[in-house]
């Protein structure tokens, strides 16, 4: 999948809560932040345990593994600093919403087959892919023309979600869709049965975390304030069913490949800035 593992470097001296033109889209945002944290640390974990049970002409696979795995260490590390941030900006409870969904993750590591938590991860990892084309192609009514720490850690977190959309899908489609029957009943209904369960689960936490920030906010801002986030409400609603809930109907036909999905517009020559003497770059090695 030739991809590269980076070493971002983010400013966030500037830090504000609202970070785009649209106060709801900042809120989702940073409400969706608690996730990646403890979900990419559990998604390491999984993919060393599955690795044993690649069959051997799946040699690259387990290449594109170290490197799926170096490009996830960088997420949830760079998320942790973003979420202590949004934490101390206000919102202490979210510490423990990110909490609770670890608990759940072990909880799921420890009762759950590594069938259902494969399906789950493709599930997650699905999102991702579509979130990458989001934001480069589709966020200009939320973030054109801006340029800040946040948004640079979203696009570049969502560009490598798009670079490395592959893995898991291939995971889950090597061990457990081989044969004409397997393909159907494992590689289709079950894959949709882990994309809907990852969907409804993840979103309950990034939903709870939107409403306790939005009541908190509520009570700070002033009647002015309280109408221009209603009018941002409506039309982020409006822009995530346009931009984020049509392209995913396209994951639930039987023949979708993440692997062909287009690339998003601008995406690599943005994650160039990241790389060896890239602006955005930390200066350690680049390669996996």
């Amino acid at each position: 999948m030739n991809m590269i593992v980076r070493f971002p470097k983010f400013d966030y001296s500037d830090f504000k809560f609202y970070w785009s033109h649209n106060m709801a889209f900042s809120q989702e945002r940073n409400a969706t932040a608690i996730i990646p944290s403890p979900v990419e640390p559990w998604l390491i974990r999984l993919l060393q345990e599955a690795a044993p049970e690649l069959p051997e002409d799946h040699a690259w696979l387990k290449e594109d593994t170290q490197k799926f795995i170096a490009q996830e260490s960088q997420h949830f590390r760079q998320h942790r600093i973003f979420n202590k941030l949004i934490a101390e900006s206000g919102f202490p409870r979210l510490v423990e919403m990110e909490a609770e969904l670890a608990a759940d993750l072990e909880r799921f590591s420890r009762t759950k087959s590594l069938k259902w938590r494969l399906a789950y991860a493709d599930g997650f990892e699905t999102l991702g892919a579509v979130s990458g084309s989001l934001w480069f192609e589709k966020s200009d009514e939320m973030i054109g023309g801006l340029d800040n720490a946040a948004i640079r850690l979203w696009k570049w977190h969502m560009a490598e979600e798009f670079e490395h959309r592959e893995v898991c899908f291939q995971y889950f489609r090597a061990i457990y869709c081989r044969g004409f029957v397997n393909r159907i009943v494992n590689g289709y209904f079950y894959r949709l049965y882990g994309l809907a369960f990852a969907i409804w689960h993840l979103r309950g936490f990034s939903a709870r975390a939107v409403k306790y920030m939005r009541a908190l906010e509520v009570e700070r801002m002033s009647a002015a304030e309280r109408r221009q986030l209603a009018a941002d409400i409506k039309a982020f609603n409006k822009f995530q069913r346009r931009t984020f809930l049509k392209p995913l109907l396209a994951n639930f036909l039987p023949w979708y490949d993440p692997g062909k999905k287009p690339i998003p517009k601008g995406l690599f020559e943005y994650l160039r800035k990241f790389e060896k003497d890239g602006e955005w770059s930390a200066g350690q090695k680049l390669t996996a």
